[in-house]
């Protein structure tokens, strides 16, 4: 936990620079905390099945794996919380990595539980907008297969539906005015929370004020949370003081994969000819460049990412979020193959290493908002989604090599 004097102290510094001292995170309900996870102090052996080797066959089987041992322990405890939406995400693309429809079959089920709903009670959080991800990339997906195929016109008067509550709600976000004394998205895991629900509303409807609105909430939380030096997010304004043990700043492995993980998203749904288009790319490069710099020999990423000596384990939710977005890089063109593919590789084998013979993925770090320590064996539902995120940009890459 941190030092009481550091969070007052950290909190006397973020006012000076007028930003407004934050909660760690918004307290985790009952539903967050035993829904997402868990750490078993005997999970049973490690898998001993799986192979590095970045061809189609192994990653698939490797994503099979995780995401058969997931959706079994999870689809029962299904909920609208953010914690959630990163894995439904991840169980799209599994589908489209493995071949095999049941993932997506899943969410579809998801979404007709909770009638194409977003949770709404604290807007304008951007935690209860990421299921928006999910709605929309199933609402675009049965669009497109309409179109391929006009006699289906009973999922035709269907497909609003996924959609138009998360409309309704971005309708109400856009008008929104800004409250110049606070930041909408003041912790850098809301860049992957809303942003790209934003993108993609924009893409479905054709409307760029979806795109607008976010391409000015985004850079105004860059402003404040960017660091141009480290090339790193700040999670929140209490880091902007604090230090590792030592010495150096204070950047959390997740936090910085939520934005990496968003500059994917909404780099694949933002037009090329966006006027801004070309900042969000420097950003990126900027990042994947430091992310690849400060890779552990394992491949993968420690909790505090400029002090890893101060974890026992490495992070794999921030490192899963990592591998899909530099391995999207590299299949868009975006980054450059023979440097960052060595990366990706060595990412994606460190990750394989934590996979227990069952499926489970362990060595997530449970609900948080900075760098922590846990159990070998621990499994949350986020870090899923984002290894089976990964799952399917290494695919990808296995076929373009």
């Amino acid at each position: 936990m941190l030092n009481a004097a550091i969070v007052t102290l950290a909190c006397l510094a973020a006012s000076a620079q007028g930003q407004q001292p934050k909660a760690t995170e918004v307290a985790p309900s009952p539903v967050e905390r035993a829904s997402s996870g868990d750490a078993p102090d005997d999970p049973g052996p490690l898998a001993t099945g799986l192979s590095p080797a970045v061809t189609h066959a192994a990653v698939r089987k490797a994503a099979k794996t995780v995401a058969d041992w997931q959706l079994a322990r999870a689809e029962p405890l299904f909920n609208q919380q953010w914690t959630f939406a990163a894995l439904y995400d991840g169980m799209l693309a599994a589908s489209k990595t493995t071949g095999d429809p049941k993932y997506r079959a899943a969410m579809v089920r998801m979404g007709q539980r909770f009638d194409w709903k977003l949770l709404d009670a604290r807007f304008p959080h951007a935690d209860d907008m990421a299921l928006g991800q999910t709605f929309l990339d199933l609402y675009l997906e049965q669009r497109d297969l309409e179109q391929r195929d006009l006699e289906q016109r009973d999922l035709e008067q269907r497909d609003p539906v996924r959609m138009a509550d998360t409309k309704a709600i971005l309708d109400r976000l856009v008008a929104r005015p800004d409250d110049p004394a606070k930041l909408l998205w003041w912790w850098c895991d809301a860049l992957f929370m809303a942003p790209p629900v934003l993108a993609r509303m924009s893409e479905a409807t054709g409307d760029r004020r979806y795109l607008d609105y976010m391409d000015r909430e985004w850079w105004e939380t860059s402003a404040s949370l960017y660091d141009p030096a480290e090339h790193l997010y700040f999670r929140d304004s209490r880091f902007f003081t604090q230090k590792q043990d030592n010495g150096q700043k204070l950047f959390w492995a997740r936090g910085n994969g939520w934005v990496m993980g968003a500059f994917a998203k909404l780099l694949e749904a933002m037009p090329n000819d966006y006027p801004s288009r070309a900042k969000y790319i420097a950003q990126y490069k900027e990042m994947a460049e430091r992310i690849a710099a400060i890779q552990g020999k394992d491949g993968l990423w420690r909790s505090g990412l400029l002090d890893p000596g101060a974890y026992d384990l490495p992070e794999v939710s921030g490192s899963a979020f990592f591998t899909y977005s530099l391995a999207w890089g590299i299949n868009h063109g975006v980054l450059d193959r023979a440097k960052f593919e060595p990366v990706v590789k060595r990412a994606w084998a460190g990750m394989l290493t934590h996979i227990y013979a069952d499926g489970r993925l362990g060595s997530i770090q449970p609900i948080d908002g900075q760098p922590g320590k846990f159990k070998p064996s621990a499994s949350y539902v986020y870090g899923v989604g984002g290894f089976l995120l990964a799952a399917s940009e290494v695919d990808r890459m296995a076929g373009k090599r």
